[in-house]
């Protein structure tokens, strides 16, 4: 560890009004882990007046341990929570620490610790709150001089993880291969139905198709989004000017992706794009009447997340029976001379015996609408394609430690 430099862990464990969340400073005591110690402990403010780990009365840890109430103190009740079984646990598990090699014995007069302690108002039960905070701790402080998360772990867990005060997430393509319902219906009733009726997958993303949007505007992804709060949803603006602008809209709207034409001026297609990855959300490129997808993406400042090559609905009946979809070629191309890190999205002339063809090919996303949408029994339909995915991805999503 560099002179100034410091570890950081961090740890909840526990459940109810006595859970126990812990974050913490590891460093040098000439570092600045060991200024903010003694600043700390010279420096006091009102509610949060932090105090020296102890295992019992004079007898404090080592390495030293510096607590600090996060949740403001208000009465005499809630400082003995933080003078009792709270100071106690983190010191105990500091010397515990020590003791078992967490932490080399050599560091306990050179190093410091930083413990920043939540205690709720309402926790009452002592030893609940003694024994979560001295677990917490101690992961905390494994984690720390662990270096615990590493980016591996981060980039693993970011897309799989809810957290679980928030119940929300931003929801990423983490696991291919998808199926995209297209809802061009524009009737909000039949919405309804289909979304009762269509599975509740994390392989299904929702197409806010474009007749929906010009019927209900950006506004109608709210709708969806109410119907279905944790599906991946695409506003499928075909945008082919203020692409900035269009993004903001849909963006506001709750959107997780929005689509530009691959025939809209380059200027627009690169807004879309920066706008997107600016807000953190999907950029989609139709390359429907596009002659050459891959010249468009090689013009392009940055990449988009998700290409779509698009056989429109009125085209298709004259393009059938050809030996090879032009499709797949333009797949392999792209992969190949542009990037094998985008998504590709087939729509136009997809069922269950050309998806599983598509997905041979290369295709990362099934762009289906009528099939589903106009079907008596959409739930019916739309398992004839996930039966070509694979498992909900729900199976993968795993939190352990």
């Amino acid at each position: 560890m560099e002179e100034s430099g410091f570890m950081i862990g961090e740890a909840l464990v526990g459940e109810g009004n006595e859970v126990a969340h812990i974050d913490l400073l590891f460093g040098k005591k000439d570092g600045v882990v060991g200024h903010a110690f003694a600043n700390g402990l010279t420096q006091l403010s009102q509610g949060h007046t932090p105090i020296l780990g102890v295992i019992r009365p004079n007898l404090i840890s080592k390495p030293a341990a510096l607590v600090i109430p996060k949740v403001t103190i208000k009465s005499l009740e809630d400082a003995d929570k933080i003078f009792g079984p709270a100071q106690s646990a983190v010191a105990k598990a500091i010397a515990d620490a020590v003791q078992e090699g967490i932490i080399p014995k050599e560091y306990a007069e050179s190093h410091v610790v930083l413990v920043s302690v939540f205690i709720h108002p309402e926790a009452v039960d002592y030893d609940k709150i003694y024994r979560y905070n001295y677990s917490a701790t101690k992961l905390a402080i494994r984690r720390a001089l662990s270096g615990y998360p590493d980016v591996k772990r981060i980039n693993y867990e970011k897309d799989r993880s809810v957290h679980p005060i928030a119940g929300v997430k931003m929801t990423r393509l983490w696991r291919p291969p998808y199926l995209q319902i297209a809802l061009d219906v524009v009737d909000m009733e039949r919405i309804k139905w289909l979304l009762q009726e269509i599975p509740k997958n994390d392989t299904v993303i929702l197409e806010a198709g474009t007749p929906f949007i010009k019927e209900h505007g950006v506004k109608g992804v709210e709708e969806l989004r109410k119907l279905r709060p944790d599906t991946f949803i695409v506003a499928d603006l075909k945008t082919l000017d203020v692409g900035k602008v269009e993004v903001d809209l849909a963006y506001n709207r709750t959107a997780d992706a929005v689509v530009v034409a691959g025939m809209a001026p380059k200027e627009t297609i690169n807004g879309v794009i920066y706008e997107a990855h600016r807000f953190g959300i999907y950029a989609y490129v139709d390359m429907m009447n596009v002659a050459d997808p891959k010249a468009v993406l090689k013009g392009l400042k940055e990449l988009p997340d998700v290409v779509i090559l698009h056989r429109n609905i009125d085209s298709e009946k004259r393009q059938g029976g050809q030996v090879e979809d032009p499709r797949w070629k333009i797949i392999r191309e792209i992969k190949s001379e542009v990037s094998d890190k985008l998504l590709f999205a087939v729509a136009g002339g997809i069922n269950p015996k050309t998806a599983r063809e598509a997905l041979i090919n290369g295709a990362d996303i099934l762009i289906v609408g009528r099939y589903i949408t106009q079907s008596k029994d959409p739930e019916r339909s739309a398992r004839e394609f996930l039966g070509l995915l694979g498992e909900d991805t729900d199976l993968y999503r795993t939190h352990w430690e």
